[in-house]
């Protein structure tokens, strides 16, 4: 498919687990890739394993949570390409614990991290998209900003506020062709995932169990959900949350 075949596509969080398959699948499918992350290591395997396979890709590293970085980053895309067709906002920061166990540096990292990133990109964004008569934004929420997950007040309650914001955007933008969905995962096989289950004591199988359909998700699935709502394909599709979990319940 070449489904973004000439467009450029912003992908923030593309070093890491989900974010780098958004990357590879939108990549595959004809769009030029800026490759977001603050860590700079990450992006660039990311950007080599895209024109190993004959894609295209820059990286540029930035601080999110940096409302002037924000700024820069769409100046910088710009002026390089010229036009900004897809907007992934994919970054985000999980700080466990209920609010007795999270710190105040928890809390607001959450949020500079989680919400005020997509804040920023999406006000710098929106106008290069507005004079281009529209374009695309995908915000990654999490399956816990609708059913809160125990133990994790930040996490969940910055995620119900991408939610929220999204939806928001949508109603604001639609008429401009703008349109504004979330995808909100359950459990997917990741970095940040492995990182948890390691901590508690558990495993991949003991998660699989928990799931209906058999098994947790794959990165690769929620970017091809990502790379549906992107395209022309999902004319429509504007305001929407679209949960990627196998029928899981939050447990």
């Amino acid at each position: 498919m070449t489904r973004f075949q000439d467009k450029v596509a912003v992908v923030t969080g593309g070093g890491g687990g989900i974010g780098s398959a958004i990357c590879h699948r939108l990549a595959e499918e004809g769009a030029a890739i800026v490759v977001v992350d603050q860590n700079e290591a990450s992006a660039m395997t990311v950007k080599g394993d895209i024109e190993a396979c004959g894609g295209r890709a820059v990286v540029m590293a930035a601080d999110i949570a940096d409302e002037a970085a924000c700024n820069r980053l769409i100046d910088n895309v710009m002026e390089r390409f010229g036009r900004l067709d897809v907007l992934v906002n994919n970054a985000g920061i999980n700080r466990r614990g209920d609010i007795t166990e999270v710190s105040t540096a928890d809390w607001y990292d959450s949020f500079a991290v989680n919400i005020h990133s997509m804040f920023y990109l999406c006000r710098a964004a929106i106008p290069h998209m507005q004079g281009a008569g529209g374009g695309a934004i995908v915000n990654t929420a999490s399956q816990w900003g609708l059913y809160p997950a125990p133990g994790h007040v930040a996490y969940n309650v910055t995620k119900a506020a991408v939610v929220a914001f999204s939806k928001s955007l949508a109603r604001d933008h639609a008429s401009q062709k703008i349109r504004v969905n979330a995808v909100c995962p359950g459990e997917i096989h990741t970095p940040m995932l492995a990182s948890g289950l390691e901590k508690a004591g558990k495993t991949v199988e003991d998660l699989d169990r928990l799931v209906p359909f058999g098994r947790i998700g794959k990165p690769e699935e929620v970017a091809a959900l990502v790379a549906f709502l992107s395209s022309d394909e999902a004319p429509f599709l504007c305001g929407s949350t679209v949960e990627i979990t196998g029928a899981q319940a939050v447990s």
